[in-house]
C-alpha cells in the first residue's frame, strides 16, 4: 500500500486547570470573534462608511456591538439551525437535547440565519439601512470561517469523502476506516475560508451598490461551499438526498440564487 498521511489525533482540549477545560474549538471561535474586531475596525475606512457623519456615522462601538449580537446570532442560530436542518425528528422527540450543546452540532446556514436577525436587530435599533449594515459585516466573516475549519481539522471530524489511493495529500482519519480520504477540512479552509476573504475584501474596498457586497458573500460562499461538497462526506444519517445533492448543496442553493438576485435588484434600485 503507498505511502499516506494520518492524522495526527490532536488532544482536543488544549488546556486543562483542575476540573477546567478550555478546547481548540473554542479557542478558534474566539480567534473568529478577535479577526472579526480586527477586520471590522479596519472597514470603517472603507466607503461608504467613512464619509457617513451625523447620526448615521459608524464608530469602534458599532464594530463590538455589532460582534456581540452576531456572537448571539451564531451560536443560537447554529444549534437551532442544526437541530431543524438535520435532526429534527430526534430533537422533537428529545427536546431537552436541543441545549446539549457540548454533544456538537453546529450549522453554518443556521448561524448564518441568526446573525442576519442579529444585524436586523442592529440595524433597527440604531437606525442604519439593513442592507449597509450586512455590506459592512460580509467581508469580516469568512476569516472566522477559516478558524471554524481548523477546528474541525484539529477534531478529526467532518472529514472528506473517500479519495484516490495516489492522491498525495489524501488523508486516513481515525473512526473513519483505513482508507485515505479528502481533508475536506483544509478544503473549506483555503475555498470559503481564506480565497473567499481575499476575493471580498479586494471588492468591498471599492464602494458598491447597496447589498452588492452581502450579494457577493451570499454567491461566494454558496459556490465554495457547494464545490466543497463533493469532497466531503455526508453525514451519516442524511447521506446523499435527492438529485444526488449533499444537505449542505441544498442549502446553498438559495444562498445562491438570493446572491445572485440580491446583486441584480441592487444594481436595478441604483439605476432607477
Amino acid at each position: 500500500m503507498p505511502s499516506m498521511l494520518i492524522h495526527p489525533q490532536i488532544n482536543p482540549i488544549a488546556l486543562q486547570l483542575g476540573p477546567f477545560s478550555i478546547h481548540w474549538y473554542g479557542l478558534t471561535y474566539l480567534a473568529a470573534f478577535a479577526l472579526f474586531m480586527f477586520l471590522g475596525i479596519r472597514r470603517l475606512r472603507h466607503e461608504p462608511f467613512a464619509s457617513i457623519k451625523g447620526a448615521g456615522a459608524w464608530s469602534r462601538k458599532d464594530v463590538e456591538d455589532i460582534l456581540f449580537m452576531g456572537v448571539m446570532g451564531v451560536v443560537l442560530g447554529g444549534r437551532i439551525g442544526y437541530c431543524l436542518f438535520y435532526k429534527p425528528a430526534y430533537y422533537l422527540a428529545h427536546p431537552l437535547e436541543v441545549f446539549a450543546v457540548w454533544q456538537g452540532g453546529m450549522s453554518f446556514h443556521g448561524g448564518m440565519l441568526g446573525v442576519i436577525a442579529a444585524m436586523i436587530w442592529f440595524a433597527v435599533s440604531r437606525g442604519k439601512p439593513w442592507l449597509q449594515v450586512a455590506d459592512f459585516v460580509a467581508p469580516c466573516v469568512p476569516t472566522g470561517l477559516a478558524a471554524g475549519r481548523v477546528g474541525n481539522f484539529i477534531n478529526g471530524e467532518l472529514w472528506g469523502r473517500l479519495s484516490p489511493p495516489d492522491l498525495p495529500w489524501g488523508m486516513v482519519f481515525r473512526g473513519a476506516g483505513d482508507l485515505p480520504r479528502h481533508p475536506s477540512q483544509v478544503y473549506q479552509f483555503l475555498g470559503e475560508g481564506l480565497l473567499l476573504f481575499v476575493l471580498l475584501w479586494l471588492y468591498a474596498r471599492k464602494e458598491r451598490k447597496q447589498g452588492q457586497v452581502a450579494a457577493a458573500f451570499l454567491l461566494g460562499y454558496g459556490l465554495f461551499r457547494f464545490a466543497a461538497e463533493f469532497f466531503r462526506e455526508p453525514d451519516a444519517f442524511l447521506g446523499i438526498l435527492s438529485l444526488g445533492m449533499s444537505m449542505g448543496q441544498w442549502l446553498c442553493v438559495p444562498m445562491i440564487v438570493g446572491g445572485v438576485g440580491l446583486w441584480w435588484w441592487a444594481q436595478r434600485r441604483s439605476a432607477r
